[in-house]
């Protein structure tokens, strides 16, 4: 379904909302009055407390369970935004997969699992996206500014989000004359649980110490910046990587 929406509801799909950032972002998509489609990969009472926290609040969701990287279950997510809602509009992958190893020491089963979330995922929403997502709409990748900052132990997960850079660009100029606009965000060091997990105090604040700013990034910070690229506001951002990091980098 490419057609413009009929209804002044907007739509959202949002990969790994259940938590982090892409639970944040779900909360500031329904905020904003967009009924959001909550995929989640294996945690369902996390996505339906997702859902819940917005129908709490007046707003309108859905849990849809989806890997990424599996096409069948990605079109069946998108099948339920269209039965429940109508229609998609706004379409966020946040859902990643991270180990920290050395390059050397890396298990390449886990750098396959890597790839397979992170770029294969990714590649597969954005087709499932571009198939679908109505006039007016967007599409937000997620990569990240370690491709940058080219920290120790980031070797796998620093390369499967350059694979996601190459997609915004070549996305947008393939959906000329859709209206529908592609971005990828790069979030720097972001407190979440994945961020955070194994990481001690001292690395901790010497990652909070390095942008201008002062601080790690939140969550809600990099909704934010979701919430203006898919929004009317935002839609002559079109086909960039979008370094939200405080300036880090």
């Amino acid at each position: 379904m490419t057609t413009s929406a009929t209804t002044t509801e907007r739509v959202a799909v949002v990969t790994g909302a259940s938590r982090g950032i892409g639970h944040a972002i779900a909360l500031r998509l329904a905020a904003d009055g967009v009924a959001v489609v909550v995929g989640y990969a294996g945690n369902h009472e996390a996505a339906e407390k997702t859902v819940a926290e917005i129908t709490a609040a007046g707003g309108r969701a859905v849990a849809a369970a989806a890997d990424v990287a599996d096409e069948t279950a990605v079109a069946a997510m998108f099948d339920t935004a269209e039965r429940e809602f109508g229609g998609v509009d706004v379409v966020v992958n946040a859902a990643g997969r991270m180990a920290l190893t050395p390059i050397a020491e890396l298990d390449l089963a886990e750098f396959d699992a890597i790839h397979r979330t992170n770029v294969r995922g990714a590649f597969v929403v954005a087709q499932q996206a571009a198939r679908r997502v109505r006039g007016g709409g967007s599409i937000v990748l997620f990569s990240t500014s370690v491709l940058g900052l080219a920290f120790p132990g980031y070797g796998a997960y620093a390369a499967s989000k350059g694979a996601v850079e190459a997609l915004p660009l070549i996305v947008a100029r393939e959906l000329r004359g859709r209206d529908v606009t592609v971005n990828a965000v790069a979030p720097g060091p972001t407190a979440t649980d994945l961020f955070l997990d194994g990481k001690g105090e001292e690395t901790v604040a010497r990652l909070a110490a390095q942008p201008p700013l002062e601080r790690l990034g939140t969550p809600q910070d990099i909704a934010e910046v979701v919430t203006f690229l898919s929004s009317p506001a935002g839609h002559w951002v079109n086909g960039q990587i979008v370094r939200a990091n405080g300036g880090i980098i």
